[in-house]
C-alpha cells in the first residue's frame, strides 16, 4: 500500500500520511506524492479544499508526521549519496506550495508534529491540534537547524519564542501552539474520524459553514499556556547564544536550569547557526528564507569551509548518537557553545550557486 493515500470525497482531496512504523517519516517518494496530488487538484475545479492527516498503526490519525526520515540522511552521509540533495530541494518546494495553496487546506495535527511535519502544515489555512499534540522544530538536537521554512514561521512567534524553539527544540501541546501561533483551533481528539467525515458536507469556502463545523468538533476549553514568554523574552533576546546561555546559567530558576541544561546538550555550531538564521529570517519572506535554507542544508551536508567530510557533519555525529547507536552522547565539534566563532557560522550563508540557477530560484513571494 502506498505511504500516501490521496483520493476525492465529494469536492474534498483528503490526504493520509499511511507510513505509520515511523511517525509518517517523509522520504522522497512520499514528497513526490504529496507534490503531484496537491498539484492536480489545484487545477481540479471539483475539488474545492484539501484536508490532510496522519495515521498511527491502529488506523487514521494518533500521529501526524516525525519529519524527515534521518536514517535516510545518516545512510547517504556514510555513502557520500547525494539523494538528500533532491529531497531538500522537493521538500522546500513543496512547503513554499502548501503556503502558496489558492484552496483551503486543512492539517490534522494529531501526535507527533516535528520537523518536516510542521513544514507540511505551517502552511495550511487550518491548522488543528489536540491534547495529545506535540510541536517542535528539534534538528539542533541531531546537529542541524529548523529548516523546511521554520525560519520563516519561527520568527513570527510573539516575542523572541522563535529563537527559544529554534534552540531548545522544546516540544508544545496545544495552548502553547496556538498562543504562540502555530496552531488555530484544538479539536477534541476522540471525535477526529467523525470532524473528518463532516468536512465533506461542508464548503471549507463558505467561513459560517467553517465557522460551524469548528464549534461542532473544537474543545469546549484549552488549557493555559505553560510556557512563561516574560523568562523566554528575557533570556532569548540576548545577541549571541553565549549570551543566553550564561544568562540562563545565572538564574537560579528551575525553568532557568532546565533551559539551560537543554541548550549544553544541543549542538554548539549549531544552534549559533539556528540563532543568525532565526534573525535574518524575520525581515525575509517565505520563498527568500525557504532558499537560504536550501543554501544553509548544503552546507550542513558539505561543510567544506570546516574541513570536513559528509561523515563528520555535526548531523552525522547527531543522527548517529541519538538514532543509530542511541548512547545519546554525541562528540559535537566544537565541544563548547563558547568556542564557536563567527568564521564557522557565516559560511553557512553563503550561497553554493550564483542566484540565475539556484535549486530553488522559481519560487515566488507568498506574502
Amino acid at each position: 500500500m502506498s505511504d500516501v493515500l490521496c483520493e476525492v470525497r465529494g469536492r474534498l482531496g483528503c490526504i493520509t500520511l499511511n507510513r505509520p512504523r515511523t511517525l509518517n517519516a517523509l522520504t522522497l517518494p512520499m514528497i513526490r506524492d504529496l507534490t503531484l496530488c496537491l498539484l492536480a487538484w489545484r487545477e481540479d475545479e471539483q475539488v474545492n479544499a484539501v484536508a490532510l492527516r496522519g495515521s498511527n498503526k491502529s488506523g487514521p490519525f494518533g500521529a501526524f508526521c516525525a519529519g524527515g526520515d534521518i536514517r535516510f540522511f545518516y545512510q547517504a552521509l556514510m555513502s557520500g549519496d547525494p539523494a538528500p540533495e533532491d529531497f531538500f530541494t522537493e521538500e522546500y518546494t513543496l512547503n513554499h506550495l502548501i503556503h502558496s495553496y489558492p484552496k483551503p487546506l486543512v492539517a490534522f495535527m494529531d501526535g507527533v508534529v516535528m520537523g518536516g511535519g510542521m513544514g507540511i502544515s505551517q502552511g495550511a489555512s487550518l491548522r488543528l491540534v489536540t491534547a495529545h499534540s506535540k510541536l517542535a522544530m528539534p534538528e539542533t538536537a541531531i546537529g542541524l537547524f529548523p529548516d523546511v521554512g521554520g525560519g520563516y514561521f519561527l520568527s513570527r512567534c510573539p516575542g523572541f519564542a522563535g529563537e527559544w524553539l529554534a534552540l531548545t527544540g522544546t516540544s508544545l501541546g496545544a495552548a502553547d501552539a496556538i498562543g504562540l501561533g502555530l496552531a488555530d483551533h484544538c479539536l477534541d481528539a476522540r471525535r477526529l474520524p467523525q470532524a473528518w467525515d463532516a468536512l465533506v458536507r461542508i464548503d471549507l469556502m463558505d467561513a459560517d459553514q467553517t465557522a460551524a463545523w469548528l464549534a461542532e468538533f473544537s474543545c469546549l476549553e484549552t488549557a493555559a499556556m505553560t510556557c512563561d514568554k516574560r523568562r523566554i523574552d528575557a533570556s532569548f533576546s540576548l545577541g549571541s547564544v553565549s549570551a543566553i546561555v550564561h544568562a540562563l546559567e545565572a538564574d537560579a530558576s528551575d525553568w532557568a536550569r532546565h533551559t539551560a541544561t537543554q541548550l549544553r546538550q544541543r549542538s554548539p555550531l549549531m544552534m549559533h547557526v539556528a540563532l543568525e538564521h532565526i534573525r535574518r529570517a524575520r525581515s525575509l519572506t517565505l520563498a527568500q528564507d525557504l532558499r537560504m535554507e536550501r543554501d544553509m542544508m548544503r552546507h550542513c551536508f558539505f561543510p567544506r569551509h570546516l574541513g570536513r567530510g559528509t561523515r563528520q557533519t555535526e548531523v552525522s555525529e547527531g543522527i548517529r548518537a541519538l538514532v543509530i547507536d542511541k548512547d545519546n552522547a554525541p562528540k559535537w565539534k566544537p565541544a563548547r557553545i563558547e568556542d564557536v566563532t563567527a568564521d564557522m557560522v557565516a559560511p553557512f550563508f553563503d550561497s553554493p550557486w550564483p542566484a540565475h540557477s539556484h535549486p530553488l530560484r522559481a519560487l515566488t513571494p507568498t506574502d
